[in-house]
């Protein structure tokens, strides 16, 4: 067993914060992720909350602000489940750094994300307890960790727009695959907001504000936010998922003996979309053969995907690409999606493999 009660393979970019995702093979093997496989994205140290003096705080533009425990949130709201999956905003930026470096920012493959069934409460029910104000735009959301990487060091906050944060699938969690949440996932409380970047899906949660503006903190304001560009001056705040889709078996430069060989992945639509179909190719996208895709395990989860492939003898490179439900696709390179923070690499994943 690994750090945090993670698996011993887990690609570890980081002991502290604890940076960690789980080998393609690993992630390949489930439409819901074992908590020991998860990934894990932190900013900082984990912090050690006992459940029995936790407090959540609403406060902000509401009528009654509250203080609730965990087993008021447990008695006074009904509680609601969903599998969702979850993605950091850096998977698969190891595939932007072949085109451009990306200084300081970790070099995720393609396994920050994971599913896992989440059960809390809905946030809706809550704010709706407090008499959310109707013109608080915005609801933000902090937790006790400190980053040192925020400039001033800061506790983490956030914030999704107010019509985002009162949708009947966005959870205040207690509990993940079916086990109180564990330390390194958020204990004793996390918000889980489908279809968005997982920093949005704050862990350790103390604090949820109704405002009228968004969340000025550093998080907000500057680290997941793509840098200003002559078509956006004032740069973009990343919110919802673009469609992305990736190859996890077999991993990039295996060794494989000619024949048939079973090729997975992964490919999610993002909110309020379903993945239509994903394509592999084989000979630069010259021919392209549609991969059998696994019916979603809810509306927020990823599909899994699998096709068998009759690989000549040499080097081959496997590409794939998927289209979502409105009809849009992936961006074929990743120099067409590079950014200097390496976010949301939604380009064509390819794996190169030598095939004797």
């Amino acid at each position: 067993m690994g750090m945090w009660g993670k698996r011993d393979d887990m690609v570890v970019h980081g002991r502290e914060p604890f940076d960690a995702e789980p080998p393609g093979a690993a992630l390949a093997r489930a439409a819901v992720t074992p908590t020991d496989t998860f990934y894990s994205r932190n900013h900082g140290p984990v912090p050690r909350l006992a459940p029995a003096d936790w407090r959540l705080t609403v406060d902000g533009l509401v009528a009654r602000p509250l203080t609730l425990s965990l087993d008021d949130l447990r008695s006074r709201f009904d509680a609601a489940e969903a599998t969702v999956t979850l993605q950091c905003a850096g998977n698969r930026r190891a595939d932007l750094t072949a085109v451009r470096a990306v200084p300081g920012e970790t070099p995720w493959g393609p396994g920050a994300l994971s599913t896992a069934r989440f059960r809390g409460a809905r946030l809706a029910d809550v704010l709706a307890h407090a008499g959310i104000a109707p013109e608080a735009a915005h609801v933000a959301f902090q937790a006790p960790d400190v980053s040192p990487s925020a400039r001033p060091p800061q506790p983490y906050e956030v914030s999704v727009p107010s019509d985002r944060a009162l949708a009947p699938d966005v959870l205040l969690a207690w509990a993940m695959n079916g086990a109180p949440l564990p330390a390194v996932h958020g204990a004793p409380l996390r918000v889980v907001v489908p279809g968005w970047i997982g920093a949005r899906s704050v862990k350790w949660l103390t604090h949820v504000t109704a405002r009228t503006t968004p969340s000025d903190g550093y998080f907000q304001a500057v680290a997941y936010r793509l840098p200003p560009t002559g078509d956006d001056p004032e740069g973009v705040t990343l919110g919802p998922l673009p469609l992305n889709c990736a190859v996890l078996t077999p991993s990039d430069g295996a060794v494989l003996p000619r024949g048939p060989v079973e090729v997975t992945g992964y490919a999610l639509a993002g909110e309020g979309r379903t993945v239509a179909r994903v394509e592999v190719s084989t000979d630069g996208g010259r021919a392209w053969s549609r991969a059998a895709l696994e019916a979603p395990a809810g509306p927020a989860a990823w599909q899994r995907w699998r096709t068998t492939l009759d690989l000549p003898p040499g080097d081959v490179r496997v590409m794939a690409r998927a289209w979502d439900s409105s009809g849009a696709g992936m961006p074929e390179s990743p120099a067409q999606v590079w950014n200097p923070k390496g976010y949301v690499n939604n380009a064509w994943p390819r794996v190169r493999l030598r095939v004797r």
